[in-house]
């Protein structure tokens, strides 16, 4: 609406105010809801994933990262987590970059360190050096290896325990992935074709942030 009626300000509307109508006690019975990507029948609080209890080594947190990291005006700093399958055991490792947006994924036959740090070798063994200057991982089992990507120049720091906000573009960019892979997918039946048809797609949106361009 900004590029179509870009001098009108009367031509706005916001996504709080889509989700007021469709959840009000005079419109709920026509279940506008069922055009939502989650279809939920109500709206609800988000819950991240547990801590996992174990020591991570040569852990930096996030608040010893420099501040050229949180400020986006340099290119290469990533952000990256893991999107669990059916019963938690295997799924995709993620990882986007915080000025582009561009969105990364590798299936992992399992969520651990190994899988892990193989997931994203994979993805930053194909970038030249300047694209590649660190990432934010959270503080689960399958990161243990991070200090690995060193090898690749690369440095990595931890955001705090349940502070999933601190990694904003990386859970917003796996809420788009979850649109297609929902909760409880068997991965198993899923191939990388399957998930680069997927990332084709997120990193083809045009992007507020980006001025309606896209990642890509």
């Amino acid at each position: 609406m900004k590029l179509v009626f870009p001098k009108d300000d009367k031509m706005r509307i916001t996504p709080e105010t889509i989700y007021r109508f469709i959840y009000s006690d005079e419109y709920k019975h026509r279940k506008f809801r069922e055009y939502l990507p989650r279809k939920r029948k109500r709206k609800r609080h988000k819950l991240g994933r547990s801590v996992h209890r174990g020591s991570i080594p040569h852990r930096i947190f996030i608040h010893e990262r420099p501040g050229i990291v949180s400020q986006n005006v340099e290119f290469g700093h990533f952000e990256g987590d893991s999107v669990e399958g059916l019963n938690h055991k295997d799924g995709v490792h993620t990882e986007v970059e915080r000025i582009s947006r561009k969105y990364f994924a590798i299936l992992v036959s399992t969520i651990n360190s190994e899988e892990g740090i193989r997931a994203q070798k994979e993805i930053f063994d194909k970038l030249p050096e300047f694209a590649r200057k660190s990432t934010t991982l959270d503080n689960g089992r399958e990161n243990h290896l991070h200090y690995k990507l060193k090898k690749l120049g690369m440095n990595t720091y931890f955001a705090d325990p349940y502070s999933s906000w601190q990694r904003g573009s990386n859970e917003y960019h796996n809420g788009l992935f979850r649109r297609y892979f929902p909760k409880k997918t068997n991965f198993k039946f899923v191939t990388q074709d399957d998930i680069n048809e997927v990332l084709e797609e997120i990193n083809n949106r045009p992007r507020k942030c980006l001025g309606y361009y896209t990642p890509n």
